[in-house]
């Protein structure tokens, strides 16, 4: 069994984009890999990869609700003068209730966030190092999916199924695509897929199929910029190592300087990708600038 401390402290990225980065691989993305990513559009095909924000989401209860939307104006009962009425609405929901970013301030072991930044940042005012504003300029480059479930000819994985870093190779192989620095990297594992079909959400937040620590050393060396999938957490649940939670958390954030997606749909994209035999695009996901926070809602889209 892997020791994630290990393993964190040999891919450890701090340092390496300069003593006060907040903005880890996401630093992979550069100008020249945008200018290269957005000759990828050819047909305008526009993707849409977050869940509907409502009340019909994954969120069993408890720590995380789902997105709650009221109305503060509907028009009713409103006199203005000539003919004008308004509506308006507001949200009430945890930033990681839905399609989501996870900051690098949001998982941290032996009091050290990313790059050396101490846990003690993170307090009531919020992160004052590592926080999701820091990528306020967005995450956009190229995309590539790894269809996984497609790959295992199942509409889904199962809870606890681990990912391999061969799983990741011979994903790529098959769907002829190679990942590069600098990629925006979408693995699907079915776990939306199924959400879909049985509507469980206790069961959907029970466990879930995913990548293992092994697969840290892939993205390493692949410099990946942001990991992102369908399911809820990135890494596989129950856990390999039963005396650990989300020891891949804590690597691939708090040593990598990772930038986490998770609690998207790529089914369309996939049905797209396999149709057409063409699984890279350009992908936009920015997070929205809450000050200070340790995650973002999304609605990343993926152009072809």
């Amino acid at each position: 069994m892997l020791d994630f401390r290990e393993v964190g402290q040999r891919l450890s990225n701090w340092g390496r984009w300069g003593p006060e980065d907040e903005r880890g691989t996401v630093n992979f993305i550069t100008p020249e890999r945008i200018v290269a990513a957005a000759q990828l559009i050819k047909r305008g095909a526009i993707f849409d990869l977050g869940i509907p924000f409502d009340g019909n989401g994954p969120q069993p209860g408890g720590n995380r609700i789902n997105p709650v939307r009221l109305m503060s104006e509907t028009g009713a009962q409103q006199s203005f003068p000539g003919a004008f009425h308004y509506a308006d609405d507001y949200v009430f929901m945890p930033l990681q209730a839905a399609s989501q970013w996870d900051g690098l301030a949001h998982v941290y072991y032996d009091d050290k966030m990313y790059n050396g930044f101490p846990a003690s940042d993170v307090g009531p005012h919020g992160a004052m190092h590592c926080s999701i504003d820091k990528m306020a300029k967005g995450i956009v480059g190229r995309g590539v999916l790894l269809d996984i479930a497609r790959l295992k000819g199942v509409d889904w994985l199962e809870a606890g199924q681990v990912i391999t870093p061969e799983d990741l190779d011979a994903a790529a192989e098959a769907q002829g695509v190679e990942v590069r620095s600098g990629d925006i990297v979408f693995f699907r594992t079915g776990w939306r897929t199924k959400f879909k079909r049985d509507g469980d959400a206790a069961s959907f937040m029970a466990g879930e199929p995913g990548i293992g620590l092994a697969c840290a050393q892939w993205l390493y060396d692949h410099e990946v910029a942001v990991i992102a999938s369908d399911n809820w957490a990135i890494e596989v649940l129950p856990g390999e190592n039963p005396n650990e939670l989300l020891d891949v958390h804590m690597v691939l954030i708090r040593d990598m300087g990772m930038t986490l997606g998770e609690i998207l749909d790529l089914d369309e994209l996939a049905e797209d990708c396999a149709n057409d035999g063409v699984y890279e695009f350009f992908t936009a996901a920015p997070p929205i600038k809450f000050t200070h926070a340790v995650g973002s809602p999304i609605n990343p889209l993926a152009i072809k």
